[in-house]
């Protein structure tokens, strides 16, 4: 069962139970699938492409979460947050910091690179590793620390 046929089954349970919270999440997750496939060159829409899309609406909760929160729209907040716990459970687990580290490190290593300036090295290199497993900040910060 493909990504997309799991958020549309979704769909049909959470419409089945009247859950609105999850009803909303999932449809908006179903707008960026079929955004995603109508875009140029959407017939070879692949899993991984999915999973990015996800990755997307996570981390736009993510930041309007933080954006609210600054101004004190706790309301407008925990909508988003509860958008958020929806596309989380279709998301990959995601790594946890001191796995990114020894991974970071070793990347490090194997370049042989230090110094602030050698992060337009790593960087991409923990990308093609890490990406869909690590959040992108925490990748960043990670590599700033070790070098």
């Amino acid at each position: 069962m493909t990504l997309a046929d799991k958020i549309n089954e979704g769909i049909k349970e959470a419409m089945k139970a009247k859950d609105s919270d999850r009803l909303r999440a999932l449809r908006g997750i179903k707008s960026a699938f079929l955004l995603l496939q109508t875009a140029e060159g959407g017939s070879s829409v692949t899993e991984g492409s999915y999973i990015k899309a996800l990755q997307k609406l996570a981390k736009q909760r993510k930041d309007s979460i933080e954006i609210y929160e600054q101004q004190g729209r706790d309301d407008l907040a925990d909508t988003e947050k509860s958008e958020l716990k929806y596309i989380e459970e279709y998301l990959p687990a995601q790594m946890d910091a001191s796995e990114v580290r020894s991974i970071i490190q070793k990347i490090v290593t194997d370049l042989g690179v230090s110094g602030p300036a050698a992060m337009g090295k790593v960087m991409p290199e923990a990308m093609k590793v890490l990406g869909g497993k690590a959040d992108g900040k925490l990748i960043s910060q990670i590599v700033k620390e070790s070098l």
